[in-house]
């Protein structure tokens, strides 16, 4: 029991630094990348911190069922991101 309850903490930390930090600058890198602009150094890196943040939660999210749908829509907007800077920089390598 007290491991469950661990793991329910644990999700509830995760799920407010998605709601207060990693999603609003998410969608602003989203923004960003639909203007057709580059992600610049700090965009990248913080890119690389929240999709490793998403692989570790993924095992609650795995014992959790109620918590799959937000996980997959979160890995949705960051495939979407990326997918969206890799066409910009070919783009930009193309000009």
């Amino acid at each position: 029991m007290a491991g469950n309850s661990n793991d329910i903490g644990v999700l509830a930390a995760l799920v407010e630094r998605l709601e207060k930090r990693r999603i609003p600058r998410a969608l602003d890198i989203q923004e960003k990348v639909e203007r057709g602009e580059l992600l610049d150094k700090w965009d990248t890196e913080y890119l690389k911190k929240i999709i490793a943040d998403a692989q570790d939660a993924l095992e609650f999210v795995d014992d959790h069922p109620e918590y799959q749908e937000l996980y997959a829509r979160v890995a949705n907007l960051y495939e979407d991101i990326t997918s969206k800077a890799l066409e910009n920089e070919r783009d930009a390598s193309a000009e």
